[in-house]
């Protein structure tokens, strides 16, 4: 293994299988609203441009949603098991699709084509040890993981601020 992958903070040889489960209802449109656990529902939806009714973010939007949502996880996680100090992270991303995959024209994929995720985070560590927790969190994160395994050019863009410029706001 790398030197710079830090040790599972899992017993490797134990099996642990998470299980996730969601509720949806579709009403022949192009809402839907989703139940997760016991939390308030999401919807998705598409824009009027798609033919959506413009109400909520589109699926492949909440992809989008989970990559940074997962990243910020991962990031805490790996984080902790480095004693890295870092006040915040922010995130950007953006995606290309070919609209017309999801529209049936073969030969084109149905999903991304590319996409562009920019961390910065908030820390006073050093480049060499930023440096190794980026390496960790791209080796670990599930969403990231699964977007190169489907083939989506994923380019991601870290950057290093000090701790004390961190606002926590986002614009």
């Amino acid at each position: 293994m790398d030197d710079d992958i830090i040790e599972p903070s899992i017993d490797p040889k134990t099996q642990k299988i998470g299980v996730r489960h969601v509720k949806a209802v579709n009403c022949a449109g192009t809402r839907t609203k989703i139940q997760v656990r016991d939390f308030d529902p999401v919807y998705t939806d598409e824009p009027a441009s798609l033919g959506g009714t413009n109400t909520s973010p589109s699926p492949l939007e909440t992809v989008l949603v989970a990559l940074v949502g997962c990243d910020g996880v991962i990031i805490n996680g790996v984080a902790k098991a480095m004693n890295f100090d870092y006040a915040g992270v922010e995130f950007a991303c953006t995606s290309q699709i070919d609209v017309r995959g999801p529209k049936g024209v073969p030969g084109i994929r149905p999903y991304f084509e590319a996409a562009t995720l920019d961390i910065v985070i908030y820390t006073d560590e050093s480049e060499k040890r930023f440096r190794q927790l980026e390496k960790n969190v791209e080796y670990r994160c599930p969403v990231m993981n699964l977007m190169r395994a489907a083939d989506v050019d994923l380019q991601a863009t870290w950057t290093i601020r000090p701790k004390a410029e961190f606002d926590g706001s986002v614009d």
